[in-house]
């Protein structure tokens, strides 16, 4: 299963991505019995999407839920039951990332990013839904809110990155081993530790055990996330939520607030001082009930 090209993402090995799908399988009980399972047809790809709710919700705007970098649906364990109490909560696998969903043409730039997660939300019976994104997630919905935002009520973002401020130059150094798949898993753990804030990490746990398999199975082919301008920031007219790391190694988490309150029209956008950039499972009740708020003073 080798593709020497690279021109979409794709499993290095049919061993590695056995591999990759078994963990994710184990990952996955642990989370709620999603009711609905469906794969979406893209330009770009199939993009795989579950829908978890409770029978009394489902008349309410949902919220979308979107991973970061080499992650995949099951990174929302610490969030997705608390997010069910009061709301239909959709979770997909990015296109061109290891998951469930499928890349089938190469993706060249921002636009088209935004094209596939339109399609998928143009599928979707809704009118509006509330995007949440962690790292490259959040990325992904600001990107969304530049290019197509018919469709985003509001966006809450966990430690966004690319999105206020550019990478760290350790990140950057720290990154460009522990992407290499083949590398020795010692490198890749290292990573994950850098950016968790120090924590080790945990091979019995699942989720970080998936994580650690997608970077070594997986060969990501997608245009480098680009900074977003301040004229990009002024255009996105939708409310915003943005809780931002203090203790990231991804960026300056200071100099992102400063950004995001001056360029943001409509924004809410906090320097969180004892989180790193697994914000999301540090802090699952706390980021819950912040988000919650938010998008209830922005619905129907």
């Amino acid at each position: 299963m080798k593709n020497n090209n690279y021109k979409t993402g794709c499993y290095l090995t049919e061993t590695g991505k056995a591999e990759f799908e078994a963990a994710y399988g184990d990952a996955m009980k642990f989370l709620p019995l999603p009711l609905e399972t469906k794969d979406i047809e893209t330009a770009f790809g199939r993009v795989r999407i579950y829908l978890f709710t409770r029978e009394e919700h489902k008349g309410k705007e949902p919220l979308l839920l979107l991973p970061g970098r080499s992650s995949s649906t099951p990174m929302w364990e610490p969030n997705l039951r608390g997010l069910m109490k009061e709301r239909p909560v959709y979770t997909l696998d990015l296109l061109g990332e290891p998951g469930m969903s499928c890349q089938t043409k190469l993706i060249r730039n921002a636009e088209d990013q935004a094209s596939w997660l339109s399609e998928v939300l143009a599928e979707l019976d809704v009118e509006t839904v509330h995007l949440i994104g962690v790292s490259i997630g959040g990325w992904t919905a600001m990107n969304l809110g530049r290019h197509a935002p018919s469709k985003v009520a509001t966006i809450s973002l966990l430690d966004p990155v690319f999105v206020f401020a550019p990478l760290s130059l350790k990140m950057i150094a720290a990154s460009i081993p522990a992407s290499v798949p083949m590398v020795p898993r010692f490198i890749r753990e290292k990573m994950l530790s850098y950016i968790s804030g120090g924590v080790k990490a945990d091979e019995s746990d699942p989720i970080a055990r998936l994580i650690e398999l997608g970077m070594a199975n997986f060969k990501i082919s997608l245009p480098p996330p680009d900074l977003m301008s301040a004229e990009d920031l002024k255009k996105i007219n939708i409310p915003v939520l943005a809780l931002m790391a203090e203790k990231s190694t991804m960026h300056n988490s200071r100099r992102a607030v400063l950004q995001g309150k001056t360029h943001v029209p409509n924004i809410q956008i906090e320097n969180w001082p004892d989180a790193s950039h697994a914000i999301n499972g540090e802090f699952p009740e706390e980021v819950n009930a912040r988000i919650l708020a938010f998008v209830h003073q922005h619905s129907d």
